[in-house]
């Protein structure tokens, strides 16, 4: 039987886990609460509660022959991933896992300007998320080469999909920076991203790197614009770069200032993936029509 095990079972951990389960394979799954531990027990999988906040309290984990799946998000502050380092230096000496998938972030980019970005671009973020998604990228590496174990890194844009859609920004009337000063961000369907984290695990091999994003960029504004539509809620309004700087916040912010095309055929031609969703108005409408369903 397939062994999984997913640190950080949420919103996309949860979709593959149960991808998996559905293919009889035996599922591990990690979760910060015992609210998600009782929902995803009574569903069939096996759950540990940890936050991987301190290196003592992760409890003993078996990860022999199994494909490991890390979706734990950095902590905040600092530049480095305490607690993808914390999970690391844990299992360091116990059962390898078969392989690793790190899911990381575009954010480990270089700033290019509304460039291109392919997985042979630099890496020197200006953002601390960035340095902290590159410093878990760096850890999982070492370790991969230090016990020879595959490691393959996602590098992930902007996720959506149901429940994931900037709903509270809209409602509130968070203001967007002006259409013509924003540039070119990405995206990924929640669902697409779910089916590229298993393509990395059947076909990746050694240390390689993805971009994922659905291949068609847009503003940031234009998404926001995008979601109010969809939503069947008014659009934001604009203001400049100066206004921007004084009335949203840090985190917002570096979001909007982010300006890169990133470059997604090395995942399709090598992962051998077929989006269900390349086209924004269609994931958006499918997440839509799910959430007023569920």
């Amino acid at each position: 039987m397939m062994k999984i095990f997913v640190a950080g079972c949420g919103y996309i951990g949860e979709r593959i886990a149960r991808l998996y389960m559905k293919s009889g394979a035996e599922v591990i799954c990690t979760v910060r609460s015992p609210e998600q531990a009782y929902r995803l027990d009574s569903a069939g999988f096996t759950t540990v509660v940890s936050t991987f906040d301190e290196q003592a309290a992760i409890p003993p984990l078996d990860f022999s022959s199994a494909i490991l799946f890390y979706l734990v998000p950095p902590p905040g502050g600092g530049v480095a991933d305490s607690r993808a380092r914390n999970f690391i230096e844990r299992i360091t000496g116990t059962e390898r896992p078969a392989k690793i998938i790190y899911m990381s972030a575009t954010s480990v980019y270089s700033d290019v300007g509304s460039g291109v970005v392919t997985e042979e671009s630099a890496t020197s973020p200006d953002s601390a998320m960035g340095k902290r998604r590159l410093d878990a990228e760096n850890a999982f590496r070492e370790y991969g080469g230090a016990n020879d174990v595959p490691v393959i890194i996602l590098r992930v844009s902007g996720i959506y999909g149901p429940g994931r859609l900037p709903l509270m920004q809209i409602s509130q009337g968070q203001p967007l920076l002006n259409e013509d000063e924003s540039g070119p961000s990405n995206r990924i369907h929640a669902d697409d991203l779910a089916a590229v984290c298993i393509a990395a695990a059947e076909r990746g091999s050694g240390v390689d790197i993805f971009n994922v994003s659905d291949g068609n960029p847009s503003s940031m504004t234009s998404y926001f614009n995008s979601c109010a539509d969809a939503l069947g809620l008014p659009r934001q309004h604009q203001v400049t770069l100066d206004e921007a700087r004084q009335v949203m916040s840090p985190l917002m912010f570096s979001y909007v200032r982010q300006s890169r095309i990133v470059d997604n055929r090395k995942m399709l031609s090598l992962l051998g993936i077929r989006l269900r969703y390349e086209n924004l108005a269609e994931g958006l409408a499918a997440s839509v029509m799910t959430c007023y369903h569920q």
